[in-house]
């Protein structure tokens, strides 16, 4: 996302706010999501797999640093223009140890989010200042929320029985990858799998007639999450029944999360559905979900969260049955939910809750 200077001014703020409530004198930013953020969707990143970012990012009271290798500056500067932004930037040669971070926090106290030992470990709270979205963010997300659902619309209309869940996660990472995003989390389960894992990375099993697919998609640092399932053939009445329960579930949570309300509130909510849908253990095997931002969640919802719903915030809810699953990503306006991974003609199921219709994805039956 192009960055204004009162983007980057606010987000700067905000850490130096929070370091003097904790009497700080610093903060060291070093994961990829908290310094996608406090630079406006930078890419600091090589490894997709790595936590730590290729650069850190110290913020004092008056001035802000950049640390990096001498392999990461050029693109940093010139394709994602942070000295642009005001960054202040420290090279160090690929194999040399950036001393400058060492000579320059040397007798101050520092927050970090997390990465870094002997600092105050600050990650909740950066954590929920990254779910604090703007309204530049907001449009970025609704952008990225249309290229996830594409994304796996495409793939998962490509998806047919005989192919392995390795050659399914190969369908949807290159939908994801030809639209400019990266899936970073690409879940598959055929079949049998979908009832036996919640997390289930892709196998050399071979699609009979039930798949699922699970998407959080990255782009300018911000992360979408959806999922879809695909039966071939006559719908089991078994599967059938989970799938209504869970889309219940998940309308009474989204028509729950308001701002002014907690994340404790929205999570009863989804325990009462449970149990009204004959299902009052489940939310036990799996996490509903929470608030999204530069993490596929910033934080989850509990039973005692205390965390306050903001207009502009996003969330993403899973609820699941065993054999069954919901979850779209879910931009939280001021008078309505919009569901920002909703996908055109996909066939949905119609949930009424306290007197609204909220429409839910439903298994694609394909005959």
């Amino acid at each position: 996302m192009v960055a204004g200077v009162n983007e980057i001014s606010r987000k700067l703020g905000l850490l130096r706010s929070l370091a003097a409530s904790h009497g700080l004198d610093a903060i060291l930013l070093q994961c990829v999501s908290s310094v996608a953020w406090a630079t406006s969707g930078a890419a600091v990143y090589v490894n997709t797999a790595r936590s730590e970012s290729e650069a850190s990012l110290l913020i004092t009271k008056e001035k802000q640093f950049l640390f990096t290798k001498n392999i990461e500056a050029p693109r940093l500067e010139k394709e994602e223009g942070l000295i642009a932004q005001g960054w202040d930037f420290r090279i160090a040669p690929w194999f040399e140890i950036n001393t400058s971070l060492q000579k320059l926090t040397k007798g101050l106290k520092l927050g970090s989010d997390g990465l870094s030992q002997g600092t105050v470990n600050l990650s909740g709270e950066i954590a929920r200042l990254r779910a604090e979205l703007t309204p530049a963010e907001g449009e970025c997300f609704r952008a990225l929320g249309r290229l996830c659902a594409e994304a796996i619309d495409s793939a998962i209309r490509a998806v047919g029985p005989g192919q392995t869940e390795f050659e399914i996660a190969a369908l949807l990472d290159a939908e994801v990858q030809r639209r400019g995003a990266q899936a970073i989390v690409n879940l598959i389960a055929t079949d049998e799998r979908i009832f036996n894992y919640r997390h289930p990375l892709p196998t050399t099993k071979k699609l009979e007639r039930y798949a699922m697919l699970v998407l959080c998609g990255r782009r300018q640092g911000l992360v979408c999450s959806i999922t879809r399932l695909v039966h071939f053939g006559r719908l089991p009445k078994e599967i059938q029944e989970k799938a209504l329960a869970v889309a219940r579930i998940d309308a009474a949570m989204i028509s729950a999360t308001r701002p002014g309300r907690t994340l404790g509130d929205v999570f009863k909510v989804a325990k009462d559905e449970y149990a009204r849908a004959g299902y009052p253990d489940e939310w036990q095997l799996h996490h509903q979900g929470g608030a999204a931002g530069y993490e596929p969640r910033e934080y989850l919802a509990t039973p005692d969260s205390k965390d306050l719903i903001v207009a502009g915030q996003v969330y993403a809810w899973n609820p699941s049955i065993i054999g069954s699953k919901s979850e779209d990503s879910v931009l939280i306006g001021e008078n309505a939910p919009v569901i920002l991974t909703a996908i055109p003609d996909w066939p949905m199921v119609k949930v009424e809750v306290d007197g609204k219709i909220i429409e839910r994805p439903d298994i694609l039956v394909v005959k």
